[in-house]
């Protein structure tokens, strides 16, 4: 770890838990309060082990949304909260697994629903065939989010810095980031089993183009006026270029997501239970992520956002073992996750205090 001199940060500003969580609890509640009146103790048990596992698995998803939301109006923010959820939970965790399976069974819309709600067990199986697709185009959107936040010329404070500070130069290659995830794909062509090369090298390339064009969307649509100054910052964004980062976080939470609906029919093949657990995870996810905006973390955690990227850097990885048969046990892909958070908070706890020792007389 570096052990740069740091100003102390400023004081976080004080906020309203109760303002922030209170519709996420009333959420969780319904959903939880419907299972169990609908398919009674036993399922709601799963559907609470649902919820908490979608919030531990997602907790650097929440970091990461936070420095993006940050520069989203008031307005669009509560977008994120409302709008936002409902498409985290019908349309990523239940329109678009049903979609997936569609391409990948060759089956209709109609069919595909009638299996997700008669006859799960057969559409957990469809969605388990799905899943080399799922692994390329996840790994893919979030190694290329981790690649491109560690390679960057710009990039002065390092957590890790015997590592950080020698990937940070590479940044100066235009599109290097693309050239190894594009020279992945191809690796990743010739090496996988054979009746999923074909289907692996265009999700993963979709992957790839789905980035960048949300980049130059964003670039596109950034206000000529600010360049490149202080873009972590409160930065209103409107019209368009709200829009665009709007979207940039749902798909990031969509990338996040696809993981966690394949793994949750390994604990049931409710498609309803998942959807209410996993629904009331994803909405404490976006609380924390405006409890986190509110706050000020990433101000007062410098390193945070390194651990957070570091983990979804991880998570890349591991969706992309899959590939080669390698699954990872999900607590420990949780775990490991919830380590690197922990350890860049720890860490930059320490280095405030080293900071405030050396200012004082």
């Amino acid at each position: 770890m570096t052990a740069s001199t740091v100003q102390a940060p400023p004081a976080a500003p004080k906020v309203s838990l109760l303002r922030i969580y209170w519709f996420s609890a009333a959420v969780t509640l319904l959903c939880w309060g419907a299972v169990l009146l609908g398919a009674g103790p036993g399922a709601l048990l799963t559907a609470i082990i649902l919820t908490l596992l979608e919030v531990t698995f997602s907790f650097d998803n929440a970091v990461v949304n936070s420095k993006l939301i940050v520069r989203m109006s008031p307005a669009w923010q509560k977008a994120f909260m409302t709008v936002g959820i409902f498409i985290a939970v019908f349309v990523v965790r239940f329109a678009l697994p049903i979609l997936i399976v569609q391409l990948a069974a060759g089956l209709g819309f109609t069919e595909v629903l009638r299996l997700a709600i008669d006859d799960p067990d057969v559409y957990a199986h469809h969605l388990e065939e799905a899943a080399p697709m799922i692994d390329a185009f996840g790994g893919t959107f979030l190694l290329m989010i981790g690649i491109g936040y560690f390679l960057d010329t710009e990039k002065d404070v390092h957590w890790i810095g015997w590592l950080e500070k020698r990937l940070a130069p590479l940044g100066r290659f235009d599109n290097i980031t693309i050239a190894v995830m594009v020279a992945a794909a191809i690796t990743a062509y010739f090496t996988v089993d054979p009746e999923h090369r074909a289907v692996v090298f265009v999700a993963a390339i979709i992957g790839v183009l789905l980035h960048v064009l949300l980049d130059m969307f964003g670039a596109a649509f950034e206000d000529p006026e600010q360049g490149d100054k202080d873009k972590t910052s409160a930065t209103v964004l409107v019209g368009s270029a709200a829009a665009i980062m709007f979207l940039r976080l749902e798909i990031l939470d969509a990338s996040f997501s696809f993981d966690g609906v394949i793994g949750a029919f390994a604990i049931t093949t409710s498609v309803l239970v998942i959807m209410a657990g996993l629904g009331a995870g994803a909405m404490w996810v976006r609380s924390m992520t405006v409890h986190l905006v509110r706050a000020g973390t990433l101000a007062k955690y410098r390193y945070l956002e390194h651990g957070a990227h570091w983990a979804i850097l991880f998570l890349g990885a591991v969706m992309l073992l899959k590939l080669y048969h390698v699954h990872l046990p999900e607590w420990l892909i949780g775990s490991l996750g919830i380590v690197f958070i922990g350890l860049s908070v720890g860490t930059s706890v320490m280095q405030e205090r080293r900071a405030m020792a050396v200012a004082q007389p």
